[in-house]
């Protein structure tokens, strides 16, 4: 286990996972429609030089799948243009889709991956929050290669002059 602080600790955490991965390769994300979409968008920017392409599958729904697309000063922007995630050398599992409220089952997930995997074995990242993965049960439910967890701190000041 490694530990990493801040959001260059996050960001660099997902680069380093994709050593390994050639420049130009597929990159299928997963997460929960709006909640997950700030994430992955992040993360995309944070391999921006990999000229890896990048696809988001809005709650696992291939129905939904859409590029994700590098804007001029503005960074990646998940995009209307529709997008084929097969074969996809790494697949990315944000932790909302393990949210209750905002996510679906690991089985949808599992099936997912292995509708667009067609016997290609990609490399299975998640990513969540809060040990998301860990309090659901996904751990036991999908075979990551590595997991990312990130913990959250707030400090609230008010009142200040």
């Amino acid at each position: 286990m490694e530990k990493k602080t801040g959001i260059v600790g996050f960001t660099g955490a997902f680069r380093d996972n994709l050593n390994g991965i050639s420049d130009g390769s597929k990159i299928v994300f997963t997460g929960s429609a709006a909640v997950c979409t700030p994430f992955i968008e992040l993360l995309s920017y944070a391999i921006r030089d990999k000229n890896h392409e990048l696809i988001f599958v809005p709650n696992a729904d291939l129905k939904q799948t859409k590029m994700l697309k590098m804007e001029n000063n503005l960074g990646y922007n998940a995009v209307d243009i529709k997008a084929n995630p097969s074969n996809p050398d790494v697949v990315v599992v944000m932790g909302g889709l393990a949210m209750p409220k905002f996510g679906c089952s690991p089985d949808d997930v599992l099936n997912m991956v292995k509708e667009i995997s067609n016997d290609h074995n990609p490399k299975i990242i998640g990513v969540c929050f809060m040990s998301i993965f860990e309090r659901s049960g996904w751990i036991n439910s999908i075979p990551f290669d590595v997991i990312i967890d990130t913990k959250m701190e707030t400090t609230i000041y008010q009142h200040l002059p």
